[in-house]
């Protein structure tokens, strides 16, 4: 269990003390899309993605591209910035292709010591046994979220609907495409689903599909963020989440 564990009970709304309103989500999703490195587990906890963002920049550097990134992006330190930045200029190109891939070994890597989120497998395994159907809604690639899963023992309450980062890059999130995917796969409509997201980018891409949004956060500096991009409901800790589901 990660250190995660002492939020236990610990939840925050946008309007205070009305759990009517966490009641009321799950109450109507019968599909649960889940953003994978947040909600589910710390990907990079034992694996820097501060460090795997250097290793881009510094692999674009080694190819004589120094001039492709700002200083802005090259300073990030968020390996997503420097993909989609390389995109931005260079769209569907050989170089965006081998840049997607390493960023995509470095994500198998870390997904090895990545920390599971405290309560999310068995409010996976909760959720599933009560009859929703689960799919994974990440700009991470799919072979990670797979090999995360297959390690705990969580592929089958997701499979076969992991839905990733494609060399289609402008289908990121906030781009909805993923959560698009998602539903039709599952043949079901936005208002009977329900997303659990941890940045932003997962919030716009709800709303753009329609989809009814929980925010997830694993400390108070990042749920205010989610707040004032306007998440209605945000839970500093899954544990409410997986309580009100058993009752």
């Amino acid at each position: 269990m990660t250190p995660d564990t002492t939020q236990t009970g610990a939840v925050h709304f946008e309007t205070e003390n009305d759990p009517n309103r966490l009641r009321n989500l799950i109450r109507h999703a019968r599909v649960v899309l889940w953003d994978f490195d947040g909600p589910i587990c710390r990907l990079f906890a034992g694996h820097s993605a501060e460090r795997v963002a250097s290793d881009l920049v510094a692999w674009l550097e080694s190819r004589g591209l120094h001039g492709l990134l700002t200083d802005t992006e090259r300073e990030s330190l968020d390996p997503q910035v420097v993909l989609r930045a390389v995109d931005r200029r260079h769209p569907g190109s050989d170089l965006v292709a081998e840049l997607e891939e390493r960023l995509t070994q470095d994500e198998l890597r870390a997904a090895s010591s990545a920390w599971p989120t405290a309560y999310a497998d068995p409010l996976i395994r909760t959720w599933t046994a009560v009859g929703s159907r689960l799919a994974i809604t990440t700009n991470n690639s799919p072979r990670v979220a797979r090999k995360y899963l297959e390690s705990r023992g969580l592929v089958a309450c997701f499979a076969p609907h992991v839905y990733g980062r494609t060399q289609e890059l402008r289908h990121l999130k906030p781009d909805p495409h993923c959560l698009n995917r998602a539903l039709s796969a599952m043949g079901a409509a936005p208002g009977d689903a329900l997303m659990i997201g941890d940045t932003p980018s997962d919030l716009e891409a709800a709303e753009r599909a329609g989809v009814p949004f929980l925010g997830y956060a694993r400390n108070e500096r990042k749920a205010k963020v989610l707040r004032d991009a306007g998440a209605g409901t945000v839970l500093v800790s899954l544990a409410p989440l997986l309580e009100l589901l058993r009752t």
